[in-house]
């Protein structure tokens, strides 16, 4: 981080508070202060109960990690707070790559590395502007379908504030938002046969985001299985504030997240044998965000989102990702503030202020990775449709999507191949 902002290279300046912050929390806590226990120390003690050995043991490598954390570990951490606070300090906006020298090059490169592709940052803008008046299209008849009276920015607001559509912010509504999801996956892994043939051997299990790192975190994310086993693929939900988790997207969410979307498609992957280790253990942001998102399509497809509103909720997500393409180019080659970048969210999406904000947080310190999603969807269905209408009945969308997956992550131009040869091989 000094070596970046020695050459001018900095994060922008809301970024250092939040890092300094997510330090703090490590430290706070038993061994480092009397109330509460540390994470580190809660989670070592969660394993070292499991462990099958003798007390005495158990009571040295306790006494161990304690010496430890209040040595080295909370020295570590108060210089690493100290350093970080001080490059912080030196920074003043800077939310966009375009205000770098060589930030047009810089952010066209990170654009054909996270897409795969040659699309331009105006292409992009303009495919995000074309996709957010085609969903907004779409949300107007689920709108008429429940009978609301009002335009779609009503609606929105709506959708923003109608308690029905969040949990309590409490431990009791995070539970049972937790619960849900865990239903949302059981619902659909019985349907997985009718549309794969290999399926994940490894499970996947739905948690909440640690507090000590929920500020720092995004919305959901996703942490892959371990290879021998020992681990599941985990969901996690950031629950901090309910207010930023509407139950009606809940669905579409669990679908991208673990299945049919990225427990699925990573454990394949990690689970096949014979890949080269960079492609069962690597990826590609296009392919395996554009797989999360269209497996929140196929939720359509196996007759899920029964609720109207919950069709909506995969509307919304679908939208969510084409409005990454208008705001993430938007701030990296338009020269929006992050202020626009925000109110176009806000404007186009029902997604929460906080949310919103949030997530142009995100996209300011991570340029380029969040188009990835929805080009990398649109690849996948037009392939698909391709397929479709040059097969007719022999179009098999179990073999297309074993097809798709059994691979591993690639380039779209490689997957388009692969397509193209399975499609040969089928006429």
């Amino acid at each position: 981080m000094e070596a970046r902002a020695a050459k001018g290279f900095t994060l922008p300046e809301f970024s250092y508070p939040l890092i300094v912050e997510s330090a703090q929390n490590v430290r706070k806590g038993k061994p480092f202060t009397k109330n509460g226990l540390s994470p580190i120390y809660k989670d070592f003690k969660t394993k070292l109960d499991k462990l099958d050995t003798d007390k005495a043991t158990k009571d040295r490598l306790l006494t161990e990690l304690v010496a430890a954390l209040k040595d080295d570990a909370d020295r570590g951490y108060r210089e690493f707070e100290k350093r970080s606070a001080a490059i912080g300090s030196g920074v003043h906006g800077n939310y966009g790559v375009a205000k770098f020298s060589n930030g047009e090059a810089y952010y066209n490169e990170l654009l054909r590395n996270y897409t795969t592709t040659s699309m331009t940052a105006e292409e992009v803008h303009a495919l995000g502007l074309a996709e957010v008046a085609r969903i907004h299209g779409e949300m107007k008849a689920i709108m008429r379908q429940v009978g609301y009276d009002g335009t779609l920015a009503e609606f929105f607001d709506f959708m923003r504030t109608d308690k029905q559509f969040y949990k309590p912010n409490t431990d009791k509504g995070r539970a049972e938002y937790l619960e849900l999801a865990r239903s949302y996956i059981g619902n659909i892994e019985p349907r997985l046969d009718d549309l794969f043939i290999t399926k994940p051997k490894a499970p996947v299990v739905v948690r909440r985001v640690e507090p000590f790192r929920e500020r720092a975190s995004g919305k959901a994310f996703y942490n892959q299985p371990a290879p021998d086993g020992s681990r599941p693929g985990t969901f996690y939900a950031n629950l901090k504030d309910m207010a930023d988790m509407p139950i009606y997207q809940l669905e579409a969410l669990v679908y991208h997240e673990a299945i049919p979307g990225h427990h699925m498609q990573r454990a394949i992957q990690i689970e096949t044998t014979g890949l080269p280790k960079y492609r069962q253990f690597g990826g590609y942001t296009a392919y395996t965000e554009g797989w999360g998102l269209y497996s929140e399509y196929l939720g359509k497809d196996l007759g899920f989102y029964e609720d109207p509103y919950s069709d909506f909720g995969r509307l919304a997500m679908e939208l969510w990702r084409a409005a990454r393409l208008v705001v993430d180019t938007g701030l990296h080659a338009e020269g929006w503030e992050m202020q626009k970048a925000i109110d176009y969210l806000t404007t186009n999406t029902p997604n929460p202020e906080g949310d919103c904000r949030n997530a142009i947080e995100r996209y300011i310190v991570y340029p380029g990775q969040a188009t990835a999603y929805k080009i990398g969807m649109n690849k996948i269905l037009d392939l698909r449709r391709n397929a479709e209408a040059s097969l007719g009945d022999k179009f098999s969308i179990r073999e297309f999507h074993e097809t798709v997956l059994i691979s591993g992550p690639v380039p779209l131009e490689v997957l388009e191949g692969r397509i193209a040869d399975w499609v040969a091989s089928k006429r």
